[in-house]
């Protein structure tokens, strides 16, 4: 696929410290016991649908794969992108690191919280010995806690929605947002005299606006914690006149808190 690059944004946060998220977890929290599935079709990919964050095939490939569902945990689509530290709790099986997994869709089974792809639930076996008898069990009792994503070598990608119908109609989804913190309000400027729109979530990542503004566009993200603490990423730069669905757009900047 080819990429559209973009000019850059202005972020208004702080910069803290650059984690993998499959490397180590920055959570101060505590862990929350619950159960957790898997796709039984799923090699390296999540769900064997398009995802209810809209990622599309996208959601498929996400941190290497390392994916799952979430229940309560979607939250109505804030939740989309989320990072979660997930081990199982039977220490003759599991790992105590566990996996972390990227939220990509909404789903539950039999009282879970998330249903992983099968690359992820396997990671959190002790082996591949420990792996295939998780896999046997199905359900397997979990904990897990929120933890930062980490993109080190990705910025904000802003992909236009297949569903766009240009000048009349923009959907777009937002990938790679690092930290902790949920976008929970995007706004469309125009640049010459900066009026914003407040868009609407139409679900999961997917942001969208009928008649957008004729002319380069930019966009405002509000960023929220689970502590009330909120930034707004405000940008300089715009999404070019003529976007286009299926277009791909590089932000420049990261967020990493």
């Amino acid at each position: 696929m080819a990429f559209s690059l973009h000019a850059v944004f202005i972020v208004s946060v702080l910069i803290c410290t650059l984690l993998n998220p499959a490397q180590g977890d920055t959570s101060t929290g505590s862990f929350i016991h619950s159960r957790a599935a898997y796709y039984p079709d799923s090699d390296e990919k999540g769900s064997e649908t398009a995802g209810r964050c809209g990622y599309g095939s996208f959601g498929a490939t996400i941190n290497y794969g390392d994916v799952a569902a979430a229940s309560d945990l979607y939250r109505d689509g804030v939740g989309c992108g989320a990072c979660y530290q997930v081990r199982c709790s039977n220490s003759k099986y599991c790992s105590d690191e566990g996996v972390t997994v990227v939220i990509t869709d909404q789903g539950s089974s039999d009282h879970t919280d998330f249903i992983m792809s099968k690359k992820a639930f396997r990671k959190m076996a002790q082996n591949p010995y420990a792996a295939s008898d998780l896999l046997s069990q199905g359900i397997v009792d979990i904990e897990y806690k929120r933890v930062s994503c980490s993109y080190p070598k990705n910025n904000i990608t802003i992909k236009i929605d297949e569903s766009s119908d240009y000048p009349y109609y923009l959907a777009f989804v937002i990938w790679y947002q690092q930290g902790q913190k949920d976008i929970t309000a995007v706004q469309l400027c125009e640049t010459i005299n900066f009026n914003c729109k407040l868009l609407d979530r139409s679900y999961g990542s997917v942001f969208t606006t009928t008649s957008p503004p004729s002319g380069p566009l930019s966009l405002r993200m509000l960023l929220s914690g689970e502590d009330g603490d909120e930034k707004w990423v405000v940008p300089v730069n715009s999404i070019p006149e003529n976007w286009k669905k299926g277009d791909i757009y590089d932000s420049g900047v990261q967020v990493e808190e």
